[in-house]
């Protein structure tokens, strides 16, 4: 998948986990598609289910990329599959910079998808995250947890949708069996799909939608790019080319 404008900037190359669920592939589509408006060039590329893989869309580009994981959490994808792809690629002038999460400003979407849930000040809230097995990416969950805390001034524990626990549901039985009347889901997901339909079944008071394509998103994104080529202007004064994590 290729949106294309005409620049002289690096690539982008959005990193995405892929999907059999066609919204959440049209989702990634619409972000490259505004992204290409915003910085230029963008390229998608997938490590799981669909085509095509970091590696092959490196292997097209003759120009410097900035290759950016659109990942909630530094997991196995981004610190295994993301640097082995662009090792297999011989690409000698990419730089990947930080995965989108944790950050504010996925802090300050969720509160937003919770208001418009309905979810209201004080009232208990679970951040839904797919799980990992990856003991960083944990870490990073319980960040993220701790920023919407700090947003929403409310109690927040955290769910997992599949690997790790607590479930969602568990979660959510925590928090009413500490007195919490209503407890609304702030969706840690970017796409709807199969791990968001899940959510519905968790026994909260309301569901917020997943991040999805809003315009902090995508800005987070393009700051991430700019990040990356700021590193690649670096490396281009040097001799070698180079790859930078």
């Amino acid at each position: 998948m290729s949106v294309d404008s005409t620049t002289t900037d690096p690539v982008l190359v959005l990193v995405a986990h892929g999907t059999r669920n066609p919204r959440g592939v049209q989702m990634v589509a619409d972000m490259a598609e505004v992204l290409a408006r915003q910085v230029g060039t963008t390229r998608v590329a997938f490590v799981d289910v669909l085509g095509p893989s970091p590696s092959e869309v490196l292997r097209e580009l003759s120009e410097p990329a900035v290759v950016v994981p659109a990942f909630l959490a530094s997991g196995y994808h981004v610190h295994t599959d993301v640097p082995r792809e662009i090792a297999e690629s011989n690409h000698g002038n990419v730089v990947v910079t930080r995965a989108l999460g944790p950050d504010p400003v996925l802090a300050e979407v969720m509160f937003a998808r919770l208001r418009d849930a309905g979810w209201q000040p004080g009232e208990a809230v679970v951040l839904a995250a797919a799980g990992s097995s990856d003991r960083r990416a944990l870490l990073e969950h319980r960040r993220a947890a701790s920023m919407l805390a700090d947003r929403t001034q409310a109690p927040v524990r955290i769910g997992y949708v599949a690997t790790a626990t607590p479930t969602v549901a568990e979660a959510v039985s925590t928090l009413r069996a500490s007195g919490h009347t209503r407890v609304f889901v702030a969706s840690y997901l970017l796409a709807r799909g199969l791990f968001h339909n899940r959510l519905a079944d968790a026994g909260a008071d309301g569901v917020a939608d997943p991040l999805g394509v809003h315009p902090a998103i995508i800005d987070l994104v393009a700051d991430r790019y700019l990040e990356g080529s700021r590193q690649l202007a670096t490396v281009g004064r040097s001799v070698q080319p180079a790859y930078r994590m």
